[in-house]
């Protein structure tokens, strides 16, 4: 880990970040150049992001996982392989493929059970891909495992966004809100020594999941069929109601509140997909604004969108239109425009973490996750080590 130090110190250090997010639609591989500045560790470039598809024995086995399929001891230890080994590939696989040798590597893995704030012992996450086989195919040290220590700490483990958006967006001006459209919605506030980061409740997770559900189809792709329906007022009213959105902070959810038995209640035949989508794309949008306006210290001048929502137009719309009603002056805009690719950043995210562990940065906030005060996140797999 000194050499990484010490390439840190130069502005010389590639540090990855690999994922499959909640919508579980492929391997997300991101790399960056990463450095520092006044003691402060920055990205001083993005150098690439990838999106490699499931092996194709694999991705059924997720989904099916995800979905809410029974899995045995011996499934979930084979999918736990299984998925490190995919995670490791497709990380060598892209930088080989660009001729980037990389030093360090933050893997989050496959969430498969998340604790929604409705697990009465308390909350507990499971993501699978195991970082010592994710480290001996990527040939690379692996940082892992991030959420355990959040959450052995008293926090949610969720979201972890809000412990690097001040590295990826450290140009920004603040207060800066960061909101991510992936399987689930989450927000991130900064404001100087003020870190608010929180779940709004579903995104992805209820569009892909009526897309494949009413048009046979793995997503609305630009969210053209929610353009071309109508909401459902009763509809939208009757899911709004959902106890989550009621919650208070710190909160986090998941598959397990917001999956496919939820889906399912959404609506059947009497309903056109086109009207069902654009109902889901307004419950997204009316979710996040409301706990903007009620979360939120105060309203931002700016709200940068990433994740796989901001190639929704329809959602993005939704968004403006949600803002503007509550009498904000707030301006939707892609993270693109900061500098941070919107499909890139959650890898990044990874990355910033897996830095942080290397230099022994404790980045829990009580205010946050809610996790006690500076507990440093994830777990080390050095691979193979050069000989001695």
């Amino acid at each position: 880990m000194e050499q990484i130090r010490r390439k840190l110190e130069a502005g010389e250090a590639r540090i990855g970040g690999v994922l499959s997010g909640t919508s579980a639609d492929g391997i997300d591989v991101s790399v960056g150049r990463f450095g520092l500045e006044g003691g402060n560790l920055r990205l001083l470039e993005a150098v690439i992001h990838r999106t490699r598809p499931w092996p194709e024995d694999l991705g059924p086995r997720v989904r099916a996982c995800l979905d809410g399929a029974p899995q045995n001891l011996s499934q979930t230890a084979l999918l736990h392989r299984d998925l490190g080994r995919a995670f490791g590939r497709a990380v060598r696989e892209v930088c080989e493929g660009e001729g980037l040798p990389l030093d360090l590597l933050g893997s989050h893995g496959q969430t498969v059970y998340h604790h929604d704030g409705v697990e009465p012992s308390g909350p507990a996450s499971l993501q699978l891909g195991d970082g010592d086989f994710v480290a001996e195919e990527a040939g690379c040290p692996v940082v892992s495992d991030f959420r355990q220590a959040d959450l052995a700490a008293g926090g949610q483990g969720a979201p972890l966004s809000g412990y690097a958006d001040d590295v990826l967006f450290a140009e920004q001006p603040e207060p800066l809100c960061v909101l991510n459209l992936g399987g689930m919605a989450n927000l991130t506030w900064l404001n100087g020594e003020q870190l608010l980061a929180f779940d709004t409740g579903p995104a992805g997770a209820l569009l892909d999941g009526l897309a494949r559900r009413h048009l046979g189809e793995p997503m609305d792709r630009d969210g053209a069929a929610a353009a071309a329906g109508a909401v459902l007022p009763h509809t939208l009213a009757t899911q709004l109601d959902h106890p989550f959105f009621e919650e208070p902070l710190p909160k986090s959810t998941g598959r397990d509140t917001f999956g496919e038995a939820w889906i399912r209640a959404w609506g059947g035949p009497e309903n056109s997909a086109q009207d069902l989508l654009a109902t889901g794309v307004r419950l997204v949008a009316e979710s996040v604004a409301q706990e903007m306006g009620r979360s939120l210290p105060c309203m931002p001048d700016t709200l940068w969108v990433a994740g796989g929502g901001v190639h929704n137009g329809a959602l993005m719309d939704a968004l403006q239109d949600a803002l503007a009603a509550r009498d904000s002056a707030c301006k939707v805009v892609p993270s693109g425009d900061a500098g941070v690719d919107p499909d890139g950043r959650e890898g990044l995210i990874f990355a910033v973490l897996a830095a942080r562990w290397v230099m022994g940065q404790g980045v829990t906030r009580p205010q946050a996750s809610g996790a006690a005060l500076g507990r440093v996140l994830g777990k080390l797999s050095p691979g193979a080590l050069p000989p001695r």
